[in-house]
């Protein structure tokens, strides 16, 4: 996860295997996706069906393939729509390159080689005492400030310097495990999964501005802050009940006894639980969990919602109508062109990119800013980290995630056309 130098730009080694593994299997990967989606699809309805032994006791399979009826349907959506974008069956709204093409040949690719290399190797970052060292340093910063226990700094490391998607799945894997609450886990997920440095400056290019990224990228990382700070304090993360994943009551698990100080407690935490994890099998097999549970419980959630919010946004005014209420606010903030602005609003919540896209035509610089900015300072958009949220054990819903976006939009949105104003 560590930040380097890499072809003259900033990015983190998992994004490079990423990267070189999608060059390396390159037209293959959306037959890949097909066939991992379907299989999912596929196991999941005979399980339903048949309910073979592994769903009489706990266990890996039992949680991947038996799951609700909505889940189950959701699968058989998600594997229809790849099989009809892979070969252009039915109607093109489905398989254009607008909606479902741009989810299978664009962004299920990446998801495919990120979620192998980050589930791979995320035990590195689960197993060995980081989050142990790295929750007692900073204990006294993150629960004051963000109400969320010390360890969770690597989360949000995690999606600000690499990914959101892999930010979810550190998050998920840590609620699971017991060291996050209900109400830790969504905040965590819905508030700092943030889109790469690198994708940023693909969407502040889109627009044309690409000379403004480091007031671009200012803006981004103050206004996030800010929607950070209140976003846990008000509904619905609020309102999450602040028990584990087993139901259990909190307990604080971060108090430092007497006698240590913060770096000797948390160096003690991490060499105890470091002590607990010898095993290369153990390594990899839960690697090989992490990553088959993200693979076929997530890409086909991402394949179905992400389709069918992108054929609303591309084939509807849906969104433009959705936006309409934010014409009097961006008038109010003195944001020229408010009417074509407001139709970028509420389309982030399909695709992220969308916005910069339909706002690349605006003439104002001021408001094209204020587009990508507001764009990357949303989040929750379904074609991809709203859909991995919702295919993980996160618990947020989808109408938590619509509440949180449009919440998000206006906590950031002022911020975001202050500073708007300061740069033009």
């Amino acid at each position: 996860m560590f930040p380097i130098s890499y072809n003259d730009e900033i990015t983190i080694p998992i994004a490079i295997l990423s990267g070189q593994l999608q060059e390396l299997l390159g037209g293959t990967i959306p037959y890949i996706m097909t066939i991992i989606i379907s299989i999912t699809a596929i196991a999941t309805l005979i399980t339903k069906l048949a309910k073979p032994a592994y769903t009489k006791r706990p266990g890996f399979f039992n949680a991947l393939l038996n799951v609700s009826l909505f889940w189950t349907i959701t699968r058989i959506f998600g594997m229809v729509f790849a099989i009809m974008t892979l070969f252009k069956l039915g109607p093109e709204a489905v398989w254009s390159d607008a909606t479902g093409g741009l989810l299978l040949f664009e962004l299920l690719p990446i998801l495919l080689t990120v979620f192998l290399f980050a589930g791979l190797f995320l035990p590195l970052l689960l197993d060995y005492g980081l989050l142990e060292f790295f929750g007692a340093l900073l204990t006294k910063i993150m629960r004051p400030v963000f109400t969320l226990p010390g360890r969770s700094s690597i989360d949000t490391m995690a999606s600000w310097l690499g990914d959101g998607t892999i930010g979810v799945l550190l998050t998920s894997k840590q609620y699971e495990e017991g060291y996050y609450t209900k109400r830790e886990a969504a905040v965590i997920g819905t508030t700092f999964s943030v889109v790469s440095i690198t994708f940023s400056l693909i969407v502040i290019s889109q627009v044309g501005l690409e000379e403004m990224f480091v007031p671009f990228y200012a803006t981004v990382a103050l206004s996030g802050l800010v929607a950070a700070i209140i976003m846990p304090r008000i509904p619905p993360l609020s309102w999450k009940p602040d028990t584990y994943y087993n139901g259990e009551e909190k307990e604080e698990k971060e108090l430092i006894p007497e006698g240590y100080s913060p770096l000797k407690w948390g160096y003690t935490q991490a060499v105890e639980r470091a002590a607990k994890n010898k095993s290369v099998s153990k390594f990899f097999i839960e690697g090989g969990k992490n990553v088959l549970d993200m693979w076929m419980g997530v890409a086909p959630i991402v394949m179905a919602f992400g389709t069918i919010a992108l054929i609303l946004a591309e084939n509807t005014p849906l969104f433009t109508w959705l936006g309409v209420p934010f014409i009097p606010l961006l008038e109010l903030l003195q944001i020229p062109e408010a009417k074509a602005a407001s139709e970028t609003m509420m389309v982030g919540f399909a695709d992220m990119f969308l916005p910069s896209v339909l706002g690349a035509d605006i003439q104002s610089e001021l408001t094209r800013f204020v587009v990508a900015t507001v764009s990357v300072t949303q989040l929750i958009y379904l074609s991809e980290v709203g859909g991995v949220l919702l295919g993980s054990k996160v618990p947020v819903s989808f109408k938590d995630l619509f509440i949180i976006f449009i919440l998000r939009t206006l906590i950031t949105l002022p911020v975001i056309a202050i500073m708007g104003h300061i740069f033009f």
